[in-house]
């Protein structure tokens, strides 16, 4: 491969990594979304399936308009994050823990992206290249939309059924994360509690 020396070989070369990227989290949802328990995480995994595809498009949009050939060059750093969402969901069995690992997992996905788009929407911007910049924006949206569903996803259900499976075990899960929950909304509504940031409660003061 050529020696990349001007800015707009750079830019080419990052969308190849990032099409290649596309192409391989194509490949990978699919299986994350069926290793998922939870319904809710399921259905996420699928609609940003839907997203990366039209993200795809998007790439050959830009490709088309720069005069080059949709191709990618093979994004090691993907591959890696991937084959540690695939070892999560091999070495754990089907729970809220490694639905908790998924996210994690899925969330370091989303920040390679978030960082990669951000670079090269910014170059295509230097560039003059305001179609792909524009394009190349939308994209890095949607990944950060992603970003934050995962997150509200984690904090409100997931991660706290987890603690619920070390700590009640089996059957006892979903009846700790009611008692929690019917917990939260007693010191909402009780006149002497207040919550702290840490989801414990303290006197008013």
């Amino acid at each position: 491969m050529a020696q990349v020396t001007t800015m707009e070989e750079l830019f080419v070369e990052e969308l190849r990594d990032l099409y290649d990227a596309e192409k391989q989290l194509t490949k990978a949802l699919p299986k994350m979304a069926k290793a998922a328990s939870s319904e809710e995480l399921r259905t996420a995994f699928e609609e940003h399936l839907e997203q990366t595809e039209n993200q795809v498009t998007r790439l050959e949009q830009i490709f088309k308009a720069l005069g080059e050939k949709a191709t990618g060059k093979t994004c090691a750093a993907m591959a890696g994050l991937i084959k540690e969402g695939n070892e999560i969901a091999q070495e754990s069995e089907e729970s809220a823990v490694r639905d908790a690992g998924l996210i994690a997992a899925a969330q370091k996905v989303e920040h390679y992206e978030i960082s990669g788009y951000g670079s090269a929407r910014t170059h295509a911007e230097i560039l003059g290249h305001d179609e792909a910049a524009s394009l190349l924006e939308e994209t890095l949206e949607e990944e950060k939309s992603t970003d934050e569903k995962l997150t509200e996803l984690a904090e409100n259900i997931i991660n706290e059924e987890a603690v619920g499976e070390n700590g009640a075990g089996g059957e006892g899960r979903r009846a700790a994360s009611g008692t929690a929950r019917k917990t939260a909304t007693a010191e909402k509504s009780s006149p002497s509690k207040t919550r702290t940031a840490g989801g414990g409660s303290g006197g008013k003061r």
